[in-house]
């Protein structure tokens, strides 16, 4: 087992003034070579070889603008729910491809509401709301394999990120399957297992940072997600209590490991999902999740005041994600300081800190903006953290 000095590293990656929700643009030769895979031009050998030269570059991005911690940038995942959705066995779902990523968003133009109109269809699990035909079981631990080679990549900490137990069980079609499971508890249940299995080989291996996307928790105060879970007969403030209760009991008991969770509305093709401010779920949220850092989406107008921040316990972090992925607009450094000192009206500037409002590329196919404006926006990142924090 590796040994470190637990509580030093801790401190520092809990502390952390700058971060990344995890996902960055796929370069062409990457969609290309998927592309390619898809249709048996290509090994699994030679697929691998190009993502690595992907991942090794999106290392060397992250570290040269000055960010204290890296990711993968997802290069090897169609999309960012694969690390459990393409890690278990037991669902009645199919492998995807690139085209079918691209399809899902066909017609559609940046900065309206996804209609999400596939969620329903055959297709891989999490990614589409599957049954399961066997109870779930981990098969193939992608984020360790991520993580083994992200950390020699890297001259820093690497992180990795794993969709949290809420969104797995908004896209569990439990109804579908209670020859199996005989209620959402027992899933859960099984899932949270699973991943407790993933982090463990995750903390093994050295990892000292794991970020858990939640972006289904902004369903709670999402009208029109609230009412679909009615339709389905469920009570969403059993569904709300029920995933605080998982995505707790997920990291309990890992001593000098940083915990973060990202919380959004959507990302998909510069569109988004769901609106709605945090203050109906913010109180709970904050003080029911050990997390030691909440990345939260405050780009737009959907996501309500800084007022919820008044909720979060001492000794948390609240990383605000004031810098938009779905377009190429760059924020100016005075907006974002001024934001800031607005956030710390409600938490002191100590327990706050500075990140893009989500991933570039939640999938494969990737947000509106090019390279260049990705790097630029990074860097204002790093910019705006050192003016600011120093």
């Amino acid at each position: 087992m590796i040994v470190i000095e637990r509580s030093a590293v801790k401190s520092d990656l809990a502390k952390i003034r700058t971060d990344v929700v995890g996902s960055l643009l796929r370069p062409p030769c990457l969609k290309e070579a998927r592309a390619r895979f898809d249709d048996g031009a290509i090994s699994a050998a030679e697929l691998r070889a190009i993502e690595d030269d992907a991942v090794r570059e999106a290392v060397r991005l992250q570290e040269d603008v000055g960010l204290e911690v890296v990711t993968d940038g997802e290069m090897r995942r169609l999309n960012f729910q694969d690390s459990f959705g393409g890690s278990v066995e037991g669902y009645d779902a199919a492998p995807s491809t690139l085209k079918a990523h691209e399809r899902r968003v066909e017609g559609a133009a940046p900065g309206q509401r996804w209609d999400m109109r596939d969620i329903h269809d055959a297709g891989t699990a999490v990614s589409h709301r599957r049954p399961a035909r066997a109870r779930i079981k981990l098969a193939n631990n992608r984020p360790l394999a991520e993580y083994r080679f992200v950390a020699q990549a890297a001259k820093g900490p690497a992180k990795v990120s794993l969709i949290g137990p809420d969104r797995i069980s908004q896209r569990f079609a439990y109804e579908s399957s209670t020859a199996v499971y005989r209620d959402m508890d027992e899933f859960l249940s099984d899932v949270v297992a699973i991943e407790r299995q993933i982090v463990s080989s995750l903390v093994e291996a050295g990892c000292r940072y794991v970020h858990i996307d939640a972006p289904g928790f902004t369903a709670y105060v999402d009208p029109p997600s609230l009412e679909q879970m009615r339709a389905r007969g469920e009570d969403p403030e059993r569904n709300f209590a029920r995933s605080l209760k998982a995505e707790a009991a997920l990291i309990v008991n890992y001593p000098g490991v940083t915990f973060g969770i990202h919380l959004c509305r959507g990302n998909q093709r510069s569109m988004w999902h769901r609106e709605g401010a945090y203050d109906a779920i913010a109180e709970r949220l904050f003080n029911e999740l050990p997390h030691q850092r909440f990345l939260l989406e405050y780009d737009t107008a959907r996501a309500g005041s800084f007022e919820p921040l008044r909720f979060m316990p001492k000794g948390r972090v609240a990383v605000l994600g004031l810098v938009s992925t779905k377009g190429p607009d760059l924020e100016s450094l005075d907006t974002l300081k001024r934001r800031i000192d607005e956030a710390g009206k409600f938490l002191p500037l100590d327990q706050l800190a500075l990140s893009p409002q989500c991933g570039f590329a939640s999938d494969v196919v990737g947000n509106l903006l090019g390279p260049d404006d990705q790097r630029r926006k990074l860097e204002r990142v790093v910019e705006a953290a050192r003016a600011v924090w120093g």
